[in-house]
């Protein structure tokens, strides 16, 4: 044995400080980095996330070579890569023969399982510390969901902000407030055009990568044609730093609006790298908020954009890890449909759908509400699979990764976790879209009617969502409006809203064009 430890770090651990690298020692430590194939292929992720993680793996490793560091690389295409990180691992101790292995917990429950093996797979004793990027451990979390009947964002956020000091008066929130969504929900004006964000070119190291992934994964959703991902620590900072300028002024007003000509809307498009480690969660919250007390940034912006990430990104996390492996089996609404062809070819007549695919299809992204009241909300409403649903989220978004994607999908979007995330399903008719975007204008259906040959289908199956899971949802307080007043309807009405809807589903069965 070297005497040294054989530091493991993974694509989404991208961060100078990650634990795994804590107390490293130059002289016998050595970094194991590895591009393997399984974790590209596990779902067809699409092609621009593959190139970001492997392109931002490599600038990372050589910014650790440029401190001195020992790192053994694994390219995707190097001879005599084994495929999987468990056997990367395996062949490094083999040829590195370290004292001890030190990783960092990963974000998937799947990765977590196999590094538990590693130990006894390898020999040699196996440290997998704390992530300790995260604001809230996952040990922390648990205690404080212990003994509440319902676990609620909102409360878990205060605390948060509590915690941090975030937008905090002594113990009273700044405004008055602890939460000023209402106030984040106005369509955009047709008057006014988002600022295009800071671009990221490929450098020649990033070309290389494009390429590989090019080559390999053709076959994958999506295109590579539009790639331009910050896949550095200064160009990740650098897109931020755009953002709290120049967008995030305007996010509040305008965070839930969706446009036809502006994909990026003023989001901060800080997820991605942030994910992967090349941002500080807490950083990015603490200069949100020297935005709104320099006063270049309103309240309800900054709060927003915060309580994205202080709550929602920390609370989604905890949900995962403190609800798995059963979560991901999760079908409450006992929805069964086949995904539709059309959300791996954007190919449909409904103009929101058809933009939010294609969208994703080019950038290997969209908005939270693209996400959640378009694609995910046709899902909900229509019934599929949420294996299939989850599968495609995580394969689509450069974004997505198990711990992130799944409640937030499973949860969240289509409620088949019963509610553990959310208290209502976020169900809702072609009105919501038409309200919050400009999509239905240039519709070939007819966003205002709900029975019609051509009548936009959200909306018949909207009510046939309700009437399927009228006894499970009378109860839910949150739910009983609707409820009423699908039992209000006039009788004949009702059944040509259920008559609409069947027809619609037995065309996602038949694979008929929608």
């Amino acid at each position: 044995m070297n005497g040294g430890a054989l530091r493991v770090v993974l694509g989404d651990q991208l961060s100078r400080g990650i634990a795994s690298l804590a107390g490293l020692d130059k002289v016998h430590d050595v970094v194991l980095m590895a591009e393997v194939m399984g974790e590209c292929t596990y779902v067809p992720h699409h092609p621009q996330k593959i190139a970001m993680i492997l392109a931002a793996m490599r600038h990372f490793a050589e910014a650790l070579r440029a401190r001195g560091v020992t790192v053994r690389y694994v390219a995707l295409d190097d001879e005599g890569n084994t495929g999987t990180l468990d056997d990367e691992v395996a062949r490094a101790v083999a040829a590195v023969q370290p004292s001890r292995i030190i990783a960092t917990e990963p974000g998937e429950f799947r990765v977590r399982t196999a590094m538990r093996g590693w130990a006894e797979n390898t020999g040699v004793a196996c440290e997998i510390r704390e992530d300790t990027r995260f604001l809230c451990g996952i040990d922390e979390f648990a205690r404080w969901a212990e003994d509440r009947r319902q676990l609620r964002m909102e409360f878990f956020y205060r605390e948060m902000r509590r915690k941090h000091a975030i937008l905090m008066e002594s113990d009273k929130p700044v405004g008055g407030k602890w939460n000023f969504d209402s106030e984040n929900r106005k369509a955009l004006p047709s008057a006014i055009t988002p600022p295009q964000p800071r671009r990221f070119p490929p450098d020649a190291a990033t070309r290389s990568v494009i390429d590989l992934v090019a080559a390999r994964f053709s076959g994958h959703y999506g295109s590579l044609a539009d790639f331009d991902y910050p896949v550095t620590a200064h160009d990740a900072e650098t897109g931020c730093a755009d953002f709290l300028a120049n967008r995030l002024p305007y996010f509040g007003d305008w965070q839930d609006a969706m446009s036809a000509g502006a994909p990026f809307m003023f989001h901060a498009l800080v997820s991605a790298p942030l994910n992967l480690g090349l941002l500080d969660p807490l950083d990015l919250c603490r200069r949100a908020e020297a935005e709104f007390t320099a006063g270049r940034a309103p309240l309800n912006a900054v709060e927003g954009f915060i309580r994205q990430i202080l709550g929602w990104r920390e609370f989604i996390r905890g949900i995962y890890w403190l609800h798995m492996p059963d979560y991901a089996s999760k079908n409450a609404l006992g929805a069964d449909l086949h995904l539709p062809e059309f959300y791996w070819t954007g190919a449909t007549d409904m103009r929101c759908m058809a933009l939010s695919i294609r969208q994703t299809m080019k950038f290997a992204y969209a908005h939270h509400i693209q996400r959640l009241m378009v694609t995910g909300n046709f899902a909900l409403l229509a019934g599929i699979d949420p294996d299939a649903v989850d599968q495609w989220y995580l394969a689509v978004y450069a974004d997505a990764y198990e711990w992130v994607e799944m409640p937030n999908t499973r949860g969240m979007a289509l409620h088949a976790d019963g509610g553990i995330v959310g208290s209502k399903p976020y169900a809702a008719s072609g009105a919501y879209i038409n309200r919050m975007s400009d999509y239905c204008g240039d519709c070939a259906y007819d966003v205002k009617d709900a029975t019609g040959s051509r009548a936009c289908p959200f909306n018949a199956l909207y009510w046939d969502f309700i009437a399927r899971h009228e006894a499970r949802f009378a109860g839910n307080p949150r739910m009983a409006m609707p409820v009423r007043s699908w039992n209000r309807m006039a009788a004949p009405k009702r059944e040509a809203l259920r008559a609409r809807a069947a027809r619609l589903r037995q065309a996602l069965i038949e694979g008929d064009r929608l």
